[in-house]
């Protein structure tokens, strides 16, 4: 599991999500309680937009708690 302790940080949180190849992509005001794990974890934004993100192409995940 890539994100399992998202949760503890709040109901939003900005993720920055470290690939393989060196590349990184910044996803702000995720919603934790939309998440949902599978080959392709799927989550949502504050805003309204769906993002999935293929798993075995991340190298690790950063988790930053945000004003709600």
């Amino acid at each position: 599991d890539l994100f399992p302790s998202h949760d503890k940080k709040g109901r939003y949180v900005s993720q920055i999500l470290h690939f393989v190849g060196g590349e990184k992509r910044t996803f702000n005001n995720v919603d934790t309680e939309s998440i949902k794990q599978g080959q392709f974890t799927k989550f949502e934004t504050k805003d309204g937009r769906l993002v999935m993100v293929n798993d075995k192409n991340i190298l690790c995940i950063e988790i930053i708690k945000e004003d709600e």
